[in-house]
């Protein structure tokens, strides 16, 4: 989320696309976490015998 505010700011005072890694991998990880968080509160499947 920070990723998000800093990326103009970064934008307007570098030179080059570097800032654009820094939100790419910012967005990778939060996709990483939420689907794992997503993935982590499915409810578990019950086995009948």
């Amino acid at each position: 989320m920070l990723a998000a505010f800093q990326a103009p700011l970064a934008a307007k005072f570098v030179e080059d696309a570097s800032w654009l890694f820094a939100v790419v991998v910012a967005m990778v990880v939060a996709t990483v976490i939420l689907a794992d968080d997503a993935q982590r509160r499915r409810p578990e499947a019950v086995e009948e015998n």
